[in-house]
């Protein structure tokens, strides 16, 4: 998973590339997903971009799988504070056409960092390790190299569950099975046969919000430093096991009997060599799991956002967690504040890619994960199609028909924005707003309701603040916030279409 530093490439990380379906399977009995109900069946019958053309019709889920490339599917859905329903569709593998159920597991790649920040966040309510000291006082077998200039100080557990403490390694390739897999100090020095490079001090600590898996491998080791138990034991002991996740691990060879319900990664609509890519890098990318065991964490959460006891965090340390640092990112979770307050993540390994969100002052909330394809644009429409049943508009406003701006409304978001390592610039035109990204044409944006803009090409959502300073990302990706940047371009005035 690598963010490279322009929005055309953002896109193609949460979008993927046009994939080749997977080979035809027979179709199943739907009831080997699990429960259908009128309910379930309306929002597999009404999937839809966010911009709906007059008399143009909804897709089915089937559909728009085979639209996607995508060979299966996992969803759970929570309401009023529980699972309502969590099923499969498609295969779990297109070479022997397994279906997937409500059991089958999927990577959940990033999304392994919320159950890493919970699991620190315990340590730290019992006292085993501190949110705002230096890292290298809980780290026992292996020390981050000091660095006068960027982190006089040291970085903080706090700064590394934001990705506010400046280390590089923005993600992970993962290894082939069966291949030499480094140590975890291996991968923090960038050692062999570890194939990314040492996690070390890039920015200033605590300055800027930049994505760095490398900086919860840092904490992976640390969390396992301090409690003595290797980070896949801890995690089972403290968080999995007791949420119920029982078809959740963090290591697939202390759990065998799961390997009989795998669902594999693809590309290409065939299973990836070795079916899979193994994760060493558990604390940012290595959880195995079900939709169903995301929904029980995301229940958990919520339970204690509402000032109930007695969960995995108290409320005050949950309320510390669901606090922005920077921009729109807590203490592992990215956040939705506009609005109804909401948490989740997203996630992309090599074949697989998931996402997950929720309220977090009520019981709503949904999980998707998938193996293949553009899996991150059909959880787009999966999501939209879920929120419309269910009335959730801050999770995903339904589809809706083109805006007309004026010169002056256009005129008024153009510029260039930067979040995080990207950039885009905007430039206002007599037909619309166009996105410059570094590609080889501007993109022209389709204006919604809200103050939304939709980029076709990507199959991203943004939002702009009412006085334009900043936009967030709000569907299609990670709620990556831009702010406005002075510039020399004269990108104000409507120009020729």
């Amino acid at each position: 998973m690598r963010m490279i530093p322009t929005l055309l490439f953002l896109g193609a990380l949460v979008a993927g590339p046009a994939t080749a379906q997977a080979r035809d399977c027979p179709i199943r009995d739907e009831a080997s997903g699990g429960p259908v109900d009128a309910r379930v069946r309306r929002i597999m019958a009404n999937l839809r971009l966010p911009v709906q053309v007059p008399g143009e019709r909804a897709s089915t889920l089937g559909e728009r799988m085979r639209a996607y490339g995508v060979p299966g599917v996992s969803v759970a859905v929570i309401h009023r504070g529980r699972i309502a329903w969590a099923r499969g569709w498609g295969v779990r593998d297109a070479a022997t056409c397994a279906p997937v159920t409500p059991d089958t597991m999927f990577q959940a790649a990033s999304i392994s960092k919320v159950v890493t920040a919970m699991l620190a966040l315990r340590l730290v309510e019992q006292g085993k390790i501190a949110l705002d000291n230096d890292i290298n006082t809980a780290l026992r077998s292996w020390h981050l190299p000091p660095d006068a200039k960027l982190a006089p100080r040291g970085v903080t557990l706090r700064q590394l569950l934001s990705h506010t403490a400046g280390l590089g390694v923005h993600g992970f390739a993962g290894y082939a099975t069966g291949a030499p897999l480094p140590s975890t100090v291996q991968i923090l020095e960038g050692s062999s046969p570890a194939n990314s490079e040492a996690v070390r001090s890039t920015l200033p600590a605590g300055g800027q919000w930049r994505y760095s898996g490398g900086g919860y491998v840092v904490t992976q080791l640390a969390l396992s430093d301090v409690s003595g138990l290797s980070f896949a034991r801890l995690a089972d002991r403290d968080i999995l096991r007791p949420l119920r996740m029982a078809h959740s691990t963090f290591s697939l060879t202390s759990a065998p009997t799961i390997h009989s319900d795998l669902a594999f990664g693809h590309a290409n609509g065939q299973p990836i060599a070795g079916n899979y890519h193994v994760y060493p890098e558990l604390g940012p990318a290595g959880l195995w799991t079900t939709a169903r065991d995301l929904a029980r964490l995301l229940i958990d959460v919520q339970a204690s956002a509402q000032g109930r006891p007695g969960h995995r965090l108290s409320p005050a340390m949950t309320a510390t967690m669901l606090t922005p640092v920077r921009g729109n990112w807590g203490l592992g979770p990215m956040l939705y504040t506009d609005g109804a307050r909401r948490f989740g993540h997203d996630g992309v390994n090599e074949g697989y890619q998931s996402s997950m969100v929720a309220y977090a002052d009520r019981g709503d909330g949904i999980a998707i994960l998938t193996n293949g394809g553009q899996g991150r644009r059909l959880m787009d429409e999966i999501v939209r199609a879920v929120a419309t049943e269910y009335g959730w508009s801050e999770i995903a406003a339904p589809a809706a028909t083109e805006q007309q701006l004026s010169a002056a409304a256009l005129s008024k978001r153009a510029g260039r924005f930067d979040g995080g390592d990207l950039s885009v610039t905007f430039e206002a035109r007599k037909d619309g707003l166009y996105a410059h990204t570094g590609g080889p044409a501007p993109e022209r944006l389709i204006a919604l309701p809200g103050d939304r803009f939709f980029t076709a090409g990507m199959g991203i959502v943004i939002r702009f603040a009412p006085d334009a300073d900043h936009f967030d990302i709000i569907e299609g990706g990670p709620p990556i916030r831009f702010e406005r940047q002075p510039t020399s371009e004269n990108t104000e005035g409507p120009k020729p279409g």
